[in-house]
């Protein structure tokens, strides 16, 4: 059987000799023995921007691997099985007993499948498309979707944090019951945190979702995450912006974190996501929404809601590094920033040939405030003279507000005024969470305080 260069989808040079060599196209199902082992699977079409020395594989249980192309000694096709990628789109149901809820895309993985041509992950988004990809949701809600943006999380930025503000007050001004945001993880405490400032005194849940592994994995979050995030918008009391994301690193909870307190910790963990310096918010799984705590903003029956989407994008995070020098901070006031947050190191410091730069700053009337690149802990500047010269130069320490929030906020304080006096009370002045009087006790731990596993633990080795 003869074939062409179309049946051996994104490959070529040497990858494309060895497939043609062994009668092998894309979409057969194959036995390779190779050098290092034997394998067996369905062999997929490559990236068309991919190497040319690898054969991708998937196998039996569901994971792709690359095979080098060199050491393959002989490839028996046992079958062709050409995968459909399309996910079944159904008509989702609607109950009128059961409540809206809104999903509003930006972007992400949250339920998706693969293109192997392109190695692009393409999203399904329509209320059919998820109802075919997850149609658990349909028993929690009645789901509508609206796609705002389709980016990577890295391009989100304020065009697109004030889109989302003012998208999510039209939203609640029309009476649904909660809201979802599909969202990528890596920047995704960023949205969640200036959400917390520009959308103030929701009535209803507001919860940000995403997954670390793509839908075509055996291991994605994808779902679950999904079902989460919606089971919460529908059902839960708390009336705050959230993060939900797997809790343990298994399928057992997921977590529900404040958006001004939550990081992604993590590069690929399906528990990535964590609440630093104080406790999630509450646990969520099928059966429902289980608080941690009791300080959360309750729901109301009204549509009422405050959307102020304004942010000032003149406003810089400097991560101090010893041996930092001063013309890192004179760039950012010589091209007209106008807010500057450090992170500095133990409770708040920089280094001493700062000083001038700080100095200028603040005679250019430059807003700097001071964070802690432990991230746990406060800023703490009267403790050593450092702190206190620091001060005196107009530097204003943030409490324990994390460096990306202490930005967001900063940009979003600059969005209403340039007067420093005031821009001092709007980010000194607790909104969302941002800042708490004290640190609990088991808010610096690996696993969350509050949850079963932990307390259970404490209990046990406490001495």
């Amino acid at each position: 059987m003869s074939f062409n260069n179309e049946d051996f989808k994104g490959y070529k040079g040497f990858s494309l000799d060895t497939l043609k060599k062994f009668n092998c196209p894309v979409w057969s199902e194959v036995e390779i023995k190779a050098v290092d082992g034997n394998y067996k699977g369905l062999v997929l079409p490559r990236s068309e921007t991919a190497d040319e020395y690898h054969i991708v594989l998937k196998l039996p249980i569901g994971y792709n691997i690359g095979i080098a192309a060199e050491k393959i000694r002989e490839v028996k096709v046992t079958g062709r099985r050409e995968a459909k990628y399309k996910i079944p789109e159904k008509d989702f149901p609607y109950d009128p007993k059961k409540p809206r809820v809104k999903l509003l895309g930006t972007g992400g993985t949250i339920a998706s499948r693969l293109d192997y041509r392109t190695g692009a992950v393409i999203p399904a988004f329509s209320p059919g498309e998820l109802y075919g990809s997850v149609p658990e949701l349909a028993d929690i809600c009645n789901l509508e979707t609206e796609k705002l943006y389709g980016v990577f999380s890295e391009n989100m930025g304020p065009d697109q944090w004030k889109g989302l503000a003012e998208a999510i007050g039209r939203e609640i001004e029309k009476g649904v019951h909660g809201i979802v945001i599909g969202h990528g993880t890596d920047t995704m405490h960023h949205t969640a945190a200036i959400l917390s400032f520009m959308v103030q005194e929701s009535p209803i849940p507001i919860v940000m979702v995403g997954s670390q592994r793509s839908s075509d994995r055996p291991s994605s979050d994808a779902a679950l995450n999904l079902i989460h995030s919606v089971t919460t918008a529908a059902k839960s009391d708390i009336a705050e912006v959230m993060v939900c994301m797997f809790g343990p690193t298994s399928d057992l909870y997921g977590l529900l974190h404040r958006g001004t307190r939550v990081r992604k910790m993590h590069s690929s963990y399906r528990s990535t996501f964590r609440t630093i310096g104080d406790i999630p918010l509450a646990t969520v799984s099928r059966n429902g929404v289980t608080p941690l705590r009791e300080d959360y903003k309750k729901r109301r029956k009204d549509n009422n809601v405050k959307i102020n989407a304004v942010f000032d994008e003149r406003v810089s995070i400097v991560y101090y590094y010893p041996n930092m020098k001063p013309d890192i901070i004179d760039s950012l006031v010589e091209n007209g920033y106008r807010g500057i947050v450090i992170a500095g190191t133990g409770l708040g410091h920089v280094n001493k040939p700062l000083y001038p730069a700080l100095k200028r700053a603040q005679d250019a009337g430059v807003a700097v405030y001071m964070t802690v690149q432990t991230l746990w802990g406060y800023v703490q500047m009267y403790v050593y003279d450092t702190g206190r010269d620091m001060m005196e130069l107009g530097v204003v320490p943030a409490a324990n507000m994390l460096p990306e929030v202490a930005y967001v906020k900063l940009g979003w304080a600059l969005g209403q005024t340039e007067n420093l006096d005031e821009v001092k009370e709007i980010m000194l002045t607790p909104i969302a969470g941002e800042i708490t009087e004290r640190e609990p006790s088991n808010g610096y731990l690996i696993y969350q305080g509050g949850l079963p596993e932990v307390e259970e633990f404490i209990r046990k080795y406490k001495k």
